[in-house]
Parts: C-alpha cells; sequence; structure tokens
C-alpha cells in the first residue's frame, strides 16, 4: 500500500529566491500593523475597559436592532453598543464603564433583564469593575512578555547564535502580524486573544525549530555546498511535515470557526491566521535571514553572492 504524499520526495523548489518578495511583503505589512496600532488601536473587549456585556436570543428567533437600541439607549447608562452577531437572533449590547464600582455594573444587568427578559433569553452576562480590567491589563501583558522573553532565551541556548538570530526574528515577525490581523479586522481583544497569541508563539516555535534542526545538521554533512542551496535544501526536507501539520491544523480550526460557537470563534479565527503565517514565515522569513548570518562555516559563494563580485572585477579590468 503506498503512503499518501503531499509532498513529492523529490521536491526542489527555491525558497530562498523568494526572499525579495517576501521581505518586502513583510516589511510593508509591518509599517501598515505599527501605522494602525498608533492611529486605531486594537478593539479591546470588556476584559480590559471594564463595563458591561450582555448577548440575548430573541425567543420569535428575529431581533429588531434598531428597537433594542433604543430601549437600551433609554436606561440611562449612556449610549449602547448594540450589534447582531452569530445567528440570526442573536444580539450584543456592550454598556460602558459606570461609575459607582461593582454595584453600579450589576444596576445595568438588573434594568436590562426587566426590559428585555420578556422577548429575549439571556445567553451571556459578563460584568468587568475598573479594578478587575485594570489588573487584567496588567497581568496580561506581563503574561505574553515573559512569554516571549522565554521563548527567546530559549532559542538563543537551542542553537548556535546566527540560527537562534533567524529563529527569534521569525517568532517576532509572526507576533507582530498576528497583531495586524486583531488591527485591520477590529476582532476583539480579549484574555482569549492573548491566549491565541501565545499558542501561535508556541506553533512559530515549533515550526521554525524543526527547520533549523535539519539545517544544521545539513551544515555538518555537506560542507562544501552552497548556503543558498544548503538552506533550500532544509526546507524541502521537512517541506512534508510541514504541509502535514499545518493542513491538519488548518482543518481542525476551521471545524471550530463554523461548529465552535461564538465563545471560541475569535480564537480560532486567529489561529487560522497564525497558522498560515508561522508556516510562510519558515520557509520565506526565517531560513532566508541565514543568508546575511555567519553560517557559511567555510562554504564557497553561491551563485547569487559570486555575481556582483564578478561584475566589480570585470569594471576594474
Amino acid at each position: 500500500m503506498r503512503l499518501l504524499r503531499i509532498v513529492p520526495d523529490n521536491t526542489r523548489f527555491k525558497f530562498v529566491r523568494f526572499r525579495r518578495f517576501s521581505y518586502p511583503l513583510s516589511a510593508a505589512y509591518s509599517m501598515l500593523v505599527i501605522a494602525l496600532f498608533l492611529t486605531v488601536g486594537l478593539n479591546y473587549g470588556i476584559d480590559f475597559k471594564g463595563g458591561t456585556l450582555i448577548e440575548m436570543q430573541a425567543k420569535n428567533g428575529t431581533a429588531e436592532i434598531a428597537q433594542v437600541r433604543s430601549t437600551a439607549h433609554g436606561l440611562g447608562f449612556g449610549e449602547a453598543e448594540v450589534q447582531e452577531f452569530g445567528t440570526a437572533g442573536d444580539i450584543s449590547m456592550r454598556f460602558a464603564l459606570q461609575a459607582g464600582g461593582e454595584a453600579a455594573q450589576q444596576a445595568v444587568v438588573v434594568k436590562a433583564r426587566e426590559a428585555f427578559s420578556a422577548n429575549y433569553d439571556f445567553r451571556r452576562v459578563e460584568t468587568v469593575g475598573p479594578r478587575v480590567s485594570g489588573e487584567l491589563v496588567q497581568a496580561g501583558t506581563l503574561g505574553v512578555v515573559l512569554a516571549i522573553i522565554g521563548v527567546l532565551i530559549y532559542l538563543w541556548f537551542r542553537f548556535e547564535m546566527p540560527l537562534a538570530i533567524g529563529a527569534i526574528l521569525g517568532t517576532l515577525h509572526d507576533i507582530v502580524l498576528t497583531i495586524g490581523f486583531f488591527l485591520i479586522t477590529q476582532l476583539e481583544f480579549n484574555l482569549t486573544s492573548i491566549a491565541a497569541i501565545l499558542t501561535i508563539v508556541g506553533y512559530s516555535l515549533n515550526e521554525t525549530v524543526v527547520v533549523f534542526d535539519r539545517t544544521r545538521e545539513l551544515l555538518r554533512r555537506y560542507k562544501t555546498m552552497p548556503i543558498d542551496e544548503l538552506l533550500d535544501l532544509s526546507v524541502n526536507s521537512t517541506l512534508s511535515r510541514t504541509a502535514m501539520t499545518a493542513t491538519t491544523t488548518f482543518l481542525s480550526l476551521l471545524a471550530l470557526v463554523f461548529f465552535g460557537g461564538t465563545a471560541i470563534e475569535g480564537f480560532a479565527l486567529v489561529m487560522l491566521f497564525g497558522v498560515v503565517v508561522c508556516t510562510y514565515s519558515a520557509m520565506f522569513v526565517s531560513t532566508p535571514v541565514l543568508l546575511y548570518m555567519d553560517v557559511r562555516f567555510g562554504r564557497p559563494e553561491s551563485a547569487e553572492e559570486k555575481a556582483p563580485a564578478a561584475t566589480k572585477a570585470k569594471a576594474k579590468a
């Protein structure tokens, strides 16, 4: 019985050559992320901003958005953000943080139930006070920073310095692009989003380590092979594993997007984007970086490196 091969064993794709397109593309996207972060900003959820979130479903299956919005504004808690989500008849209401502590937040829920319980079923109610939201911001930020520092330290000791730098740049690249996904889509950024970012960091690390382990092995085995050919060989030799991992993970996350419900839909969407970005990064960002690092160990120059030298020599002659 023949085994299924997503990628043929004799694949010889020139990945390193595409750095002329991948690097400008990633640089342009990164600059866009910085610009959006400074101007638009993230769409922080109730976990970080504080306030009250209520999700309801119409008992008759049809939600009157205009009527709900008008009633919510008339409750006396300021302007409420009302929008449809999920299936037909689902509505979410978001009230801003109220002055007066936890008691004021609970008053919002009580009045909302009085106003809408006759026609709507309450599916989800979340109330976060200013003190709790501030603590969540600090704890979430600290958790992400410590996790990233831990990953960078691991990479530094796991590989020789050139390989470690390439892996670190690839991981930071994936984090920036993931934050860009939140900025462009304005997907709610909450504690679940932090979990998604940390998961993507782990996935990115896994993809990079697999390729770089093969690179290190080939560096010792083929001491006279030009570095660009060796890097292409390391990616091609792990391409079947990379394709299998990315495909199975993508399909699992796709199922969560369609059938997992609204509670984890945001997490699954971010992870879908992360799987694509991490796979792209390992092949077209992290690996080509090694061309500019000191990983040659006495290897001959590649054809691309020889060409400028030959041109200069002819000019001098």
